[in-house]
């Protein structure tokens, strides 16, 4: 499944089979542990859920995250975020 957006707002989700999950137009990871992953991305907050989740690369100057394990769900949130993403808040951005 690879779902693509305008040229304007550069987002896809690559999905394969259940196991294997590549998201570009990342900003921010938000949260992240083994059942859940939160990022802010160029279209919106992105929450995927699963089991054994492991974020095997992330590249925030490139903007491509991929994600490894039994992914059950990828769902745009309404509401954005209010505080700063993990990587902000390691790095007092």
């Amino acid at each position: 499944m690879t779902y693509d957006t305008s040229p304007a707002s550069p987002q896809r989700i690559e999905l394969s089979g259940r196991e294997s999950l590549t998201v570009s137009g990342v900003e921010d990871v938000d949260r992240f542990d083994e059942t859940e992953i939160v990022m802010n991305t160029s279209l919106g907050v992105l929450v995927v859920t699963g089991d054994s989740l492991h974020i095997g690369k992330l590249s925030l100057d490139g903007g491509e995250l991929h994600v490894d394990g039994r992914i059950d769900a990828i769902a745009f949130e309404d509401a954005p975020s209010s505080r700063g993403g993990l990587l902000s808040r390691l790095f007092g951005g």
